[in-house]
């Protein structure tokens, strides 16, 4: 039977490229204003089979524009896999695609529902 889901190889190595992008953006420092003035929080990272890339999930704290750095945060690829590639024994840096990530959205939404009073009222 094959595993269906990411190995634990996958995984450990997701999340010790979110611990070091997490403190890259604690830290600051960007060129890029756009980069400099926002506050960005990797929720997840997830890694290819191969481990060659690198699928970075992240929200902008206090505002829902998440979207709108992405071509920041591409133009800033190559700098952030070289922190990447720094902090981690890895005998190839990932490459890194980022994405925003909507789960906290689609929770809030789900939390929503489940408050209306229709719903409140079938469960009562």
């Amino acid at each position: 039977m094959k595993p269906t889901g990411p190995s634990q190889r996958q995984l450990r190595v997701a999340e010790e490229i979110r611990h070091v992008l997490a403190a890259v953006f604690a830290r600051g420092g960007f060129r890029d204003p756009a980069l400099a003035a926002a506050r960005i929080t990797v929720t997840e990272v997830r890694m290819s089979p191969d481990l060659r890339h690198a699928t970075v999930f992240f929200v902008r704290l206090g505002r829902a524009d998440g979207a709108d750095l992405l071509p920041a945060l591409a133009h800033a690829q190559p700098f952030l896999r070289a922190q990447v590639a720094h902090a981690m024994r890895l005998k190839f840096a990932p490459s890194l695609h980022f994405e925003v990530d909507t789960s906290l959205d689609y929770a809030a939404e789900i939390n929503t529902l489940l408050h209306s009073p229709d719903v409140v009222r079938d469960l009562g």
